[in-house]
């Protein structure tokens, strides 16, 4: 197994890796909203924190040598279920016609008060 670490992405702000390779697939921890650059919440609502979630995930799987086309599963965790279509617009965008798995529930606190936190799982091969 090894590590993923990226500057593109904020820094972990807890114990843990940004990601972890292992065997054929890539493990992403949860991204919130941070810019990578200040570790600040970026401003607006669930469209401009599920953006820059969806960015710092990129980072990290480019990182690791995939790209949101080899993610095989999503989780999605939202503070107000009333922001699931709102969510969903922006991840749409991001993920185009490929769909992979996806689980998305509703909590009632992520860190740093953020709206929204997404983890995934992508697969290192060529799909089928």
């Amino acid at each position: 197994m090894k590590t993923v670490q990226t500057e593109k992405a904020p820094k972990a702000i807890g114990p843990y890796s940004q990601a972890v390779v292992a065997g054929d697939f890539v493990f992403c921890s949860g991204q919130i909203p941070l810019d990578p650059q200040t570790g600040e919440l970026v401003a607006g609502g669930i469209k401009e924190q599920t953006e820059r979630v969806l960015k710092n995930l990129g980072a990290v799987l480019e990182s690791a040598g995939v790209s949101f086309s080899k993610v095989t599963s999503v989780n999605v965790y939202l503070r107000s279920m009333a922001d699931f279509k709102g969510m969903n617009e922006v991840y749409a965008d991001f993920f185009g016609e490929y769909k992979p798995a996806r689980v998305t529930v509703g909590v009632s606190e992520l860190p740093k008060n953020a709206l929204v936190e997404i983890s995934c799982v992508a697969y290192l091969k060529k799909m089928l």
